[in-house]
């Protein structure tokens, strides 16, 4: 299997949880320094980015880092397949936002009937589809065909993601190529601003405006609610326009592993104005489930890398 639970990442998981405090809280285990907190109201760019996180369920231990590397999520719905809707019967996607790659499995009905089935997969500027998971990476297991034109859309998808958003405004404002996973916010913006760092994002409440990593001319806009919750993000790539709606934001995780980690309920994914996917959530995993996205040796031939 190529999807399985990383017992480290576990326990660092329960770790941090039981270690877990509010902003500017003292105690914790041995007692914790008085952390950021941002004013209430504040809506400078570390208020708002901190506050996104912090929300959202992504800080996590006494030194309220970032520490989101993984999701897994489950959703039922419709989404377009050669311009025709399609009913799910499954869609699961695996992500990894540290060594960013993404795999959405799909399979559904069409109006006529007919099955439809795919497993769509990005990694780096890789993009291929399979037939079982993990293709290839195993020798005589499975086929992967190299998709390279759909690159962009699914690195789109990936980092306009309510999570992937917020890493890509981090990762933009503390003028660095990746997200860094594991620092709190507010230091990561502090050490920038000392070092002097190039800002990749602006910020007119309630919107920042950020690049897509790896996508050239791909700028998204994040429109955060009054609980700097993303309820839309809109991404514009020339005259292409990409526009995730979010909402219904709660801890989807299984029962025994409730964590206090929320993810959009209701997804409604646009492109050029037709919804091209339109999700309702069944559950997530977002307590660093072992994701990883590795690129088979024929794609990685047939785009002769």
């Amino acid at each position: 299997m190529n999807l399985r639970y990383s017992v480290a990442a576990a326990a660092m998981v329960a770790a941090v949880a039981l270690n877990y405090v509010p902003a500017g809280a003292q105690g914790g285990r041995g007692g914790a320094p008085k952390m950021y907190t941002p004013e209430k109201g504040a809506r400078d760019m570390k208020a708002v980015l901190f506050s996104w996180g912090w929300h959202l369920g992504m800080l996590r231990g006494v030194s309220e880092p970032e520490i989101v590397t993984t999701l897994e999520y489950q959703g039922k719905g419709t989404i377009q397949v050669d311009g025709q809707p399609c009913t799910l019967t499954k869609y699961r996607v695996s992500t990894n936002y540290q060594t960013p790659g993404q795999r959405t499995q799909i399979e559904c009905t069409r109006a006529n009937g007919q099955k439809y089935t795919n497993i769509e997969s990005v990694s780096d500027q890789f993009a291929w589809n399979e037939d079982i998971p993990g293709a290839e990476i195993v020798a005589g297991k499975g086929k992967a065909t190299p998709m390279p034109a759909a690159v962009q859309e699914r690195l789109i998808r990936l980092w306009a993601s309510p999570q992937g958003a917020l890493k890509a405004a981090l990762a933009a404002a503390a003028g660095t190529q990746a997200t860094e996973v594991g620092v709190n916010p507010a230091t990561l913006l502090d050490r920038a601003a000392a070092s002097g760092a190039k800002v990749g994002t602006t910020l007119e409440w309630p919107t920042i405006t950020f690049p897509i990593p790896g996508v050239p001319g791909a700028v998204a806009t994040a429109t955060l609610d009054d609980g700097y919750l993303p309820s839309r993000v809109l991404v514009r790539q020339g005259g292409t326009t990409t526009e995730f709606i979010y909402g219904d934001y709660q801890d989807w995780n299984n029962p025994l592993n409730k964590i206090e980690a929320l993810y959009a309920g209701r997804i409604t994914e646009k492109r050029n104005g037709v919804v091209v996917r339109d999700l309702t959530t069944v559950e997530t995993e977002t307590g660093s489930v072992y994701v990883v996205v590795p690129v088979p040796a024929s794609v990685r031939k047939a785009a002769g890398k």
